[in-house]
């Protein structure tokens, strides 16, 4: 790494904290005057779902109505535990609405700070990954005295070279980090009261576990990942990978039996044991209070959810064309073409969406080290292909980004260039999106042809960072 001085060009990671905080607080103080003056919140609606999740958790109602449905849930009746699925459309483990529950007695605004403050703690989670484990992972200073010059002056030189390389570093992880901590996207959304930031916690906390070999508590932390929302579960098959090798001294060029055994092995089944136990743990403990709500409102609705709104996802038209066989009596007694089944099935985005993210990690699941390109591109590809893609899901792997930005040999104009597609695609769509909106045109196919466009382009960026990635 050449030495730019960087430190003495860039402000220090505390201000650009501070200036994190600023922005974070003034925005939720805003959004609090702008919903009390505005029809259009700021706001959004999922906020107000998770509050009143939480405000059904405390609040039990007389008899059946409003309790919690579980088989234990009469043992624990005098606690009144009420069902957070109460609310329709909360479709989150009931652990988010419990921990949303000071918005009923504190300050209906606590949840919007407590997602920011993950985000700022997201923030000193980047921070700490590149200061210490990926940037002094790509390069060493090496000291450019001769050995025999090395004397006293020679040591005072090796430790001014070591200290201006820390400085560097820090300076580096400050730019990298701000790329988080400044993005509008990622403070806006959680001024707006989504919960990505919690899950994003989770996810980053798994990652620092794992880039230091503490497989333990990286399986029992992909567990709570997995069970706070269900994507990270992908992330499994890269630490598989990184596990079995580590314990089998192996090597890559054993064949196809020796690479099954780096899958298969005692280190390898205790992670998956550890990861899938406490998943399971917490979705048994869940379900013993909660019942059934619990089981479908998590898990069951997101498999077979058939979602016609529009979206960034290339299925949402033939869903859209769909739709009514699922939801007219009239229509539900007439048998459905094979057509329209196979287009209505799970299957359809399933299959490509999990069979690249499972494909890519057990494809580059190899080295500790490469656990960051692995995961953004598992991500990447998820999102991609979901049935539903929103903005607000561009946040799971625009998490890592700054991690991975470090081991990217990308020219600065080529970089533009990524962004530039990048953007470029989500506006084309939007501007399609905003006549069926607001202006109520039928455009559905006009929005599906450029949503087909935002696949390409944003597979075509994929693939760039692929081939700019230096292990």
């Amino acid at each position: 790494m050449t030495s730019l001085h960087l430190h003495h060009r860039f402000p220090s990671f505390s201000t650009v904290l501070l200036l994190s905080v600023g922005i974070r607080v003034t925005l939720i103080l805003y959004s609090e005057w702008h919903d009390a003056r505005s029809v259009v919140k700021y706001t959004d609606i999922d906020y107000r779902v998770f509050s009143d999740a939480a405000q059904f958790l405390l609040r039990s109602g007389p008899g059946n109505a409003n309790r919690a449905q579980g088989p234990l849930a009469h043992l624990l009746a005098p606690l009144t535990i009420g069902d957070p699925y109460t609310r329709e459309t909360y479709r989150y483990t009931p652990l988010l609405a419990l921990l949303l529950t000071p918005n009923v007695w504190l300050h209906p605004s606590f949840g919007k700070y407590l997602f920011a403050a993950c985000d700022i703690l997201n923030g000193l989670l980047i921070y700490q990954l590149l200061v210490s484990d990926i940037l002094p992972g790509i390069t060493c200073q090496p000291s450019n005295l001769p050995a025999k010059d090395k004397d006293n002056t020679g040591n005072k030189q090796v430790s001014q070279n070591a200290r201006d390389q820390e400085s560097e570093y820090k300076a580096l992880a400050t730019l990298y980090s701000a790329i988080h901590l400044l993005n509008p996207m990622v403070f806006s959304i959680s001024t707006r009261g989504s919960s990505e930031s919690v899950l994003a916690t989770f996810v980053l906390l798994t990652l620092y576990a794992a880039l230091r070999a503490r497989w333990n508590t990286a399986a029992v932390l992909l567990g709570l990942s997995t069970h706070w929302k269900i994507y990270p579960v992908i992330y499994g098959v890269a630490c598989l990978g990184v596990v079995g090798i580590a314990g089998s001294g192996t090597r890559k060029d054993q064949g196809w039996k020796a690479y099954l055994r780096t899958l298969v092995n005692a280190r390898t089944v205790q992670f998956g044991v550890i990861s899938a136990g406490t998943f399971v743990l917490l979705g048994v403990g869940c379900y013993l209070i909660w019942g059934y709500p619990f089981l479908h409102e998590s898990y069951l609705y997101h498999v077979h959810r058939l979602d016609h709104r529009h979206n960034f996802s290339p299925y949402f038209y033939l869903t859209y064309l769909t739709y009514p066989a699922s939801t007219s009596p009239s229509v539900d007694a007439l048998p459905l073409s094979i057509w329209s089944r196979i287009v209505r099935s799970p299957l359809v985005s399933f299959g490509p969406q999990i069979g690249l993210a499972l494909g890519t990690g057990l494809a580059f699941g190899r080295r500790r080290q490469d656990l960051v390109f692995v995961w953004f591109v598992q991500t990447a590809v998820f999102v991609l292909f979901n049935k539903v893609c929103t903005s607000q899901y561009f946040l799971w792997y625009l998490l890592l980004l700054p991690l991975l930005m470090p081991r990217l040999a990308t020219m600065p104009k080529r970089a533009m260039l990524y962004l530039g597609v990048w953007i470029g695609a989500q506006a084309l769509w939007l501007a399609e999106a905003y006549k069926l909106e607001f202006l109520g045109q039928n455009v559905f196919l006009g929005l599906w042809l450029r949503g087909l466009v935002y696949v390409l382009s944003n597979a075509w960026v994929l693939v760039g960072i692929m081939g700019d990635y230096v292990p």
